[in-house]
């Protein structure tokens, strides 16, 4: 299904690209990277706006490969070519500033969404609060071990921003435990493998010394359970919890092997493009529903501003509801 619509929103825009005469706006996306299913629901969402299947925009989404470099690259095309408005999700806070500043230099608006960039630059931003998130997930884990004991933490490409505000998160709750000890820091890229791969490695320092885990995002945190499992552990003897709500990490949370906090990645994406859209063409009326679902994040007209998408902690009461929505 993400394959299939990405691919259309693209031809879509690629036949665009190759007219004389652009009579529609285009609108460019530059994400991190789109291996694992969170980027996918974002991308899948952006392709499946309703301003892009009704044609009245084109859209075209760039797999950013985890490569700062790869995005300055798909910027300096998207200015070359023209395109209206760019929505940017950095792979790197720092590394994607030159990005927006060349864009904004040509003229072109910048939207952000998901993660962040160290830029003045961008029009509007629509995200979540990872500071928040890290913070809420931390304390799930430590909640659990009862404040004793130890933990260790798989963090997020370093240099990124959700890595960055979810391990201020993190750090800010086991501020709270004194007495918990990380035993074990190290990134693991937003990667099921390397994160199996980590847990692994610290399962054999440590053996069941390791009380808790705080995975920075679902795909990590799952990895780490597939190598506690292998490990002939009982996977509900560590307190382990994730970030995003993937579809693998929701039947993990109705199994009780881990803990989850739900990013709608769908409604940052739908929400961005909306907002680039309205820097474009004036009078435009949002068409997604995200903003009469988040009543807390009204749209003020398209005006430069910062949107928050609250997380949803994921629970035996909700969880069927949000697998139900992924079918």
């Amino acid at each position: 299904m993400f394959v299939k619509s990405l691919l259309t929103a693209s031809i879509l825009a690629l036949g665009a690209a190759g007219a004389l005469a652009q009579d529609k706006p285009r609108i460019g996306a530059t994400v991190y990277g789109l291996n694992a299913e969170f980027m996918q629901i974002w991308a899948d969402a952006a392709a499946n706006h309703p301003a892009v299947k009704e044609g009245l925009v084109d859209l075209t989404v760039f797999d950013g490969r985890y490569d700062a470099l790869v995005q300055q690259e798909q910027f300096e095309t998207m200015i070359t070519e023209g395109y209206d408005a760019i929505v940017f999700v950095p792979h790197d806070i720092e590394a994607g500033a030159a990005a927006v500043d060349a864009a904004a230099e040509a003229g072109i608006p910048v939207i952000g969404s998901n993660t962040r960039v160290n830029s003045d630059k961008l029009k509007s931003y629509v995200g979540s609060d990872d500071v928040q998130s890290g913070y809420m997930e931390a304390k799930y884990v430590l909640d659990k071990i009862g404040c004793k004991g130890n933990v260790v933490i798989i963090e997020g490409p370093i240099g990124q921003s959700a890595q960055i505000q979810r391990l201020e998160g993190n750090m800010k709750a086991l501020a709270e435990c004194p007495e918990v000890k990380v035993l074990e820091q190290q990134t693991a890229n937003w990667s099921r493998a390397e994160g199996q791969s980590l847990m692994e490695n610290w399962l054999t320092k440590h053996g069941e010394a390791i009380n808790g885990v705080i995975g920075q995002n679902d795909e990590m945190a799952l990895g780490a359970i597939e190598a506690i499992k292998a490990a002939d552990i009982d996977v509900t003897t560590i307190a382990i919890a994730g970030i995003d709500g993937v579809t693998d990490a929701l039947t993990a949370v109705k199994a009780g092997d881990m803990a989850s906090i739900l990013q709608d990645g769908a409604a940052q994406a739908q929400g961005a493009v909306d907002l680039a859209i309205a820097a474009v063409l004036p009078d435009y009326q949002p068409k997604s529903d995200i903003w009469a679902k988040y009543t807390d994040m009204p749209w003020n007209g398209g005006k430069d501003a910062e949107y928050n998408v609250p997380w949803t902690p994921v629970t035996a009461e909700n969880v069927d509801a949000l697998l139900a929505e992924r079918q």
